[in-house]
């Protein structure tokens, strides 16, 4: 009698999901996506990835979680948990999708990258999930040709690469406006040699000009001016620019 009374004082299962098929699980999952239910959905999947590790339903889990952990604000489990995807099944069918998706959580995440009235000190910004993003997206344009997700990452490929082209451009301006023009220059020079198809490349060799002329390095200064002048020859910056005069010419005055 004593045995069988202790028996109602034991704390009594209250998950729902005890004895549930790996199918239910996973079915359950899908539809709390559905429904936006992302908490729902991770515990869902965690469960079954925790009890069928090895069932149909495992390698699928581990995926649909990633995309779940994204969707409910959680960046840093969606990429490790892509990133698990990636390394255990190299060979899987959807693991364009998995690169895909550390492309999209890295994007997200840089939107606000040029947002200068959020934050007017560009110097104080991080590009690095911009290029983590580009990286995902590259391999998926490189690796998997017949992707679905290929377009789409080439796309954002490109907007990434202005992206990064501007955040580049915004810093040597900064650095103009105070005067540090050895650190201006250096960061336009970067933007030119690694995003030469950008848009921003064009104020950027002109600021190499700018910075150049206020550092009294004519040769410099002139060698940016030809390319400026070469490939920018309407450019908006140019107009009603004229470099310092060099000492032998300070005499001249048509200079």
């Amino acid at each position: 009698m004593l045995g069988l009374g202790g028996c109602g004082l034991l704390p009594k299962d209250n998950d729902e999901t005890t004895g549930w098929s790996a199918q239910r699980l996973y079915g359950e999952a899908k539809d709390a996506m559905s429904a936006k239910n992302y908490e729902r959905a991770i515990k869902m999947l965690e469960t079954l990835e925790a009890r069928y590790p090895y069932g149909r339903f495992a390698q699928q889990a581990q995926l649909e979680v990633a995309y779940a952990y994204w969707k409910s604000g959680e960046r840093a489990s969606a990429l490790a948990a892509a990133d698990r995807f990636i390394k255990m099944y190299p060979g899987h069918a959807s693991v364009d999708y998995a690169y895909y998706l550390k492309g999209l959580v890295n994007f997200n995440e840089n939107q606000g990258l040029l947002s200068i009235l959020d934050n007017p000190d560009m110097t104080e910004r991080d590009p690095k999930g911009a290029r983590d993003s580009f990286e995902a997206f590259k391999e998926v344009v490189n690796r998997f040709p017949d992707s679905k997700y290929r377009d789409d990452a080439a796309a954002r490929m490109r907007y990434l690469v202005n992206t990064m082209a501007q955040h580049e451009v915004h810093v040597a301006r900064y650095y103009m406006k105070r005067g540090a023009y050895v650190a201006a220059a250096n960061r336009a020079q970067y933007a030119v040699q690694n995003y030469p198809q950008a848009p921003a490349v064009e104020e950027a060799v002109f600021i190499m000009v700018k910075a150049y002329d206020a550092l009294n390095m004519a040769d410099l200064r002139d060698a940016a001016d030809r390319v400026m002048r070469k490939n920018f020859p309407q450019s908006k910056y140019l107009a009603g620019y004229k470099p310092s005069a060099p000492w032998w010419k300070l005499w001249d005055p048509n200079w």
